[in-house]
């Protein structure tokens, strides 16, 4: 008797284990208490279309740096309203493509009208998740972040999830401006923290975007 209530008892445990694995494996990752986040932006799309903002940005030495050519595959990650990926869907020509990734069904629904508009057939949107920009695996040699990373509540996840979608050698870039995370800019020594804990390193730190010096681009590589 004594032993089939043991074993009774044995089995009661291990479906209290099992459940419990089952239900921390379905639960979302908490964000670090001290690594604040910024609201994503919801409002007016154009606003991105400031004039000057190409200039302001030097987003042709920007593309310059991440290698995108013609025929090459760019992911402009928090795409917005699609103001970098109709410059970098220019810039590869329909030999290569974009993928336009954003959490926001509006932003993306924006972007096809636009790329609709400029004939852009080589642009493909795709409505992503916080933590997961769901590209296609090795489909991309260069990935665009750009004022977007203070946004990510999630960021080595993200970063993890983005590896598989990496080619060889691809670069990724993060354009962001100096600030506490919560007030729409981060510092640029949290990202480089959180990317090599990502399994990144630094390739590349650069300040030239904007002349305020506010604002910083880091290139990153995978690590092998």
């Amino acid at each position: 008797m004594k032993i089939r209530f043991c074993l009774f008892l044995l089995l009661l445990l291990s479906a209290a284990t099992f459940l419990h694995a089952q239900d921390t494996s379905q639960t979302p990752p908490q964000p670090d208490a001290s690594r604040k986040t910024s609201d994503p932006y919801t409002g007016d799309l154009s606003i991105f279309d400031s004039p000057g903002r190409e200039d302001r940005l030097k987003i042709n030495r920007v593309m310059d740096t991440l290698g995108i050519v013609r025929g090459k595959s760019v992911a402009d990650i928090g795409a917005g309203s699609g103001w970098f990926t109709v410059r970098a869907a220019k810039r590869v020509t329909a030999a290569g493509t974009v993928y336009a990734v954003d959490i926001n069904p509006e932003a993306v629904g924006y972007i096809d009208d636009r790329a609709g508009k400029e004939h852009l057939s080589n642009v493909k949107t795709i409505v992503s998740k916080p933590d997961d920009p769901l590209l296609p695996a090795q489909s991309v040699d260069a990935v665009l972040m750009l004022k977007t990373y203070h946004e990510v509540a999630h960021p080595v996840v993200l970063l993890k999830n983005l590896r598989p979608a990496l080619r060889p050698g691809a670069k990724v870039g993060v354009i962001d401006r100096n600030g506490n995370g919560e007030d729409h800019g981060i510092g640029s020594d949290v990202v480089i923290r959180e990317a090599k804990e990502a399994g990144y390193k630094v390739v590349g730190k650069y300040d030239f975007v904007k002349a305020d010096k506010m604002d910083y681009f880091l290139v990153f590589e995978a690590e092998k």
